[in-house]
C-alpha cells in the first residue's frame, strides 16, 4: 500500500523547522535551521527575505535527504509559524521592506497614533488590541517613500514563502484567515479586508493578498524549487495556519468552550468560540480566526512570558556550565515548597509591556521582598504573576461566553513540564488543568491541514481528537484558590496604579 507523507514547515523567528508526518501522526523526519537576523540599533529587528527563504530551502532539503526515496511519498506541504509582522515585495517577489516581525518596534509612534484614532475599530472589526501590519504600512510609506513605491503586495512571511516555492504570479499571493486579526486590516467575521480600516489609513486593498481558508491549496511546488529541495515537482502547497492556531488544532481544542494554555515564549490562552464578541470592558482578549471554517479563538497572550523565565534563570540562577533545564529543575524543587503568595513577594512579569489591555509603559517589578527571600521566591512570584494575568483573561471569557462550560484547560509548551506551574494554574483559576501526550502541536496541526486539503483527513476535528490524549490532570485546591484570589485582586489593581510610576522612570531615563 502506498505511503502518504505530509510535510510541515514552521517559520519561526529564530529557526525554520520542518517535520514529515505519516497518517498516524508520527513524525518520521525533522530538521531545524537557524534564521539570521539583524539588530543594527535599538528597536530594530529585521530579517532579509532571501536569507530567510534560503533557510527554508535548506531545512526542506535536509528532511528530504533523510527520507531518501521515501521523499517521493510526500503528498502535500503546509505552513505554520509567526503570526504578526509585515513584508512588502515587488511583482517579482523581491523583498523591499525585509521581514519586520513583532520584535521590530520602529513603527510604534504610528501604532500609538492609529490606536488613538481607530482603537475600537481595530478591536470590534479586526479583533485585535494591538495591530501590526496597519501601522507598519503607514510607517514604511512615510519613512521610506521611494522604496514603498516598488511594493506590489504586503504579506505575511508564510505568503512570501508559498509564493516563492510555487513561483506564483504576484496576483495570486495569499494569506490564510488565521493571520488576519493581527494585521489590524481585516473584518474577521467576514474573512475579508475591511473597507473602513483600509480607507482610514489610506491603504488600497489591491496591495493586500487574497484571504483564504487554512486548508486551501495555494499552488504547487515548481520545477525549480523541486530541484532545490530534492522533492518532486507539483506537490500541493497548502496555506496552513499561524503557530497559535495550528497549535489549537494540534491539541484538538476544536469544540466551542474548549481552552488551551500554551506556556511558551509568548504564552497564550485560547478558547474555541462560535462567534466573536469583543471585550470592550477589560480589553484583555483578541480573536483569532480558527483553522476550522466559521470558528474563532478568544485569546490572550503575554509578550515574552517564557523569555522572561529564561532570562531570570540565565541571569540569576544558572551556574557556569549548567544545562538550562537542570537549572530550572533545581530551582523548582525549592519553589514548590513555598506557600501561595511566596511569603509576601509579588511580581509584575510584563517585561515587554502589557499587550491586553495595551500598555507599553508597564515593565517588570518585584514587591514586598526583604532579607529573608531567596531566588525561588522571585521565580515563583513570576509564575504567579503570569497565572494571575491569564486568569483575568479567562474571567473575561467567562463573562462574554456564559453558555459554555469553561471548567477545563489543556496545557502545552515548556511550562507544561514544570513541576509547579500546572497545579498553580489550576489553583489560581479554579479550573482543572490537563497536560497532553504530545508537544509538536503546531507542526502536527499544520500536517492535519495538509492532509485535509488532499482528502487524507476528511474531518479535521475527528483527526485531531484521535491523536491527542490527556496525560495528567490537576484539580484546584479550594484553600489555595481563595488565597490566590486576594493576590490576583492586588495584581489587577497594581497594573493600573503603577502606570505613572513606570512612565516616570522611563521619562527620567530618557533624559540621559
Amino acid at each position: 500500500m502506498k505511503e502518504t507523507l505530509l510535510l510541515a514547515v514552521d517559520l519561526g523567528t529564530s529557526f525554520i523547522k520542518t517535520g514529515v508526518y505519516n497518517t498516524e501522526s508520527q513524525c518520521i523526519a525533522e530538521a531545524i535551521v537557524p534564521v539570521k537576523d539583524y539588530r543594527p540599533g535599538p528597536g530594530v529587528f529585521i530579517q532579509k527575505g532571501e536569507e530567510l527563504f534560503s533557510s527554508v530551502i535548506s531545512c526542506i532539503k535536509n528532511v528530504s535527504e533523510q527520507l531518501g526515496d521515501r521523499a517521493k511519498q510526500i503528498e502535500a506541504i503546509s505552513f505554520t509559524g509567526q503570526m504578526s509582522g509585515f513584508m512588502g515585495v515587488t511583482k517579482d517577489w523581491e523583498d523591499v521592506t525585509t521581514w519586520s516581525c513583532s520584535l521590530d518596534s520602529r513603527y510604534m509612534p504610528y501604532a500609538a497614533r492609529q490606536m488613538k484614532e481607530l482603537k475600537n475599530s481595530f478591536l470590534e472589526i479586526s479583533g485585535t488590541n494591538f495591530p501590526q501590519m496597519a501601522p507598519k504600512y503607514e510607517w514604511f510609506k512615510n519613512e521610506f517613500p521611494s522604496e514603498s513605491k516598488k511594493i506590489a503586495k504586503y504579506l505575511m512571511i508564510s505568503g512570501y514563502v508559498i509564493g516563492r516555492l510555487g513561483d506564483l504570479p504576484i496576483e495570486n499571493a495569499v494569506i490564510d484567515r488565521s493571520f488576519t486579526s493581527w494585521t489590524g486590516l481585516a473584518d474577521v467575521r467576514k474573512d475579508q479586508w475591511s473597507d473602513e480600516i483600509c480607507t482610514a489609513i489610506g491603504l488600497d486593498k489591491d496591495y493586500l493578498p487574497q484571504i483564504v481558508q487554512s486548508n486551501y491549496i495555494c499552488g504547487y511546488l515548481s520545477k525549480g524549487m523541486a530541484q532545490e529541495t530534492n522533492l518532486r515537482a507539483g506537490i500541493p502547497l497548502v496555506s496552513g495556519a499561524g503557530d497559535k492556531v495550528a497549535g489549537c488544532l494540534g491539541t484538538a481544542t476544536v469544540e466551542p468552550g474548549q481552552m488551551v494554555f500554551e506556556a511558551s515564549s509568548y504564552g497564550e490562552i485560547s478558547c474555541c468560540v462560535e462567534e466573536y464578541r469583543p471585550d470592550l470592558v477589560d480589553r484583555r482578549l483578541d480573536v483569532l480566526p480558527s483553522a476550522i471554517p466559521g470558528e474563532f479563538y478568544a485569546t490572550h497572550f503575554i509578550a515574552g512570558s517564557g523569555i522572561t523565565l529564561d532570562w531570570y534563570i540565565n541571569t540569576f540562577v544558572r551556574q557556569s556550565g549548567e544545562d538550562l533545564s537542570k537549572a530550572f529543575s533545581r530551582l523548582e524543587e525549592k519553589a514548590k515548597l513555598l506557600e501561595p503568595g511566596c511569603d509576601g513577594v509579588m511580581a509584575i512579569g510584563l517585561l515587554g509591556g502589557s499587550s491586553m489591555p495595551l500598555d507599553g509603559s508597564l515593565r517588570g517589578s518585584w514587591m514586598g521582598y526583604d532579607w529573608s527571600h531567596k531566588a525561588e521566591h522571585f521565580y515563583r512570584s513570576l509564575l504567579e504573576s503570569f497565572s494571575y494575568d491569564f486568569t483575568l483573561a479567562m474571567q473575561s471569557i467567562d463573562r462574554l461566553y456564559p453558555e459554555y462550560d469553561l471548567s477545563e484547560v489543556r496545557m502545552v509548551g515548556g511550562g507544561a513540564k514544570s513541576s509547579i506551574w500546572p497545579q498553580m494554574s489550576a489553583d489560581v483559576s479554579g479550573k482543572t488543568y490537563s497536560t497532553l501526550n504530545r508537544g509538536d502541536i503546531s507542526m502536527w496541526g499544520a500536517s492535519i491541514l495538509a492532509g485535509n486539503a488532499i482528502g487524507v483527513f476528511p474531518n479535521m476535528k475527528e483527526t485531531a481528537k484521535k491523536f491527542v490524549n490527556v496525560s495528567k490532570s490537576y484539580t484546584p485546591s479550594p484553600n489555595a484558590s481563595l488565597k490566590y484570589q486576594k493576590f490576583m485582586d492586588l495584581y489587577k489593581n497594581y497594573m493600573v496604579e503603577l502606570q505613572g510610576f513606570y512612565k516616570g522612570i522611563q521619562e527620567v531615563n530618557s533624559l540621559g
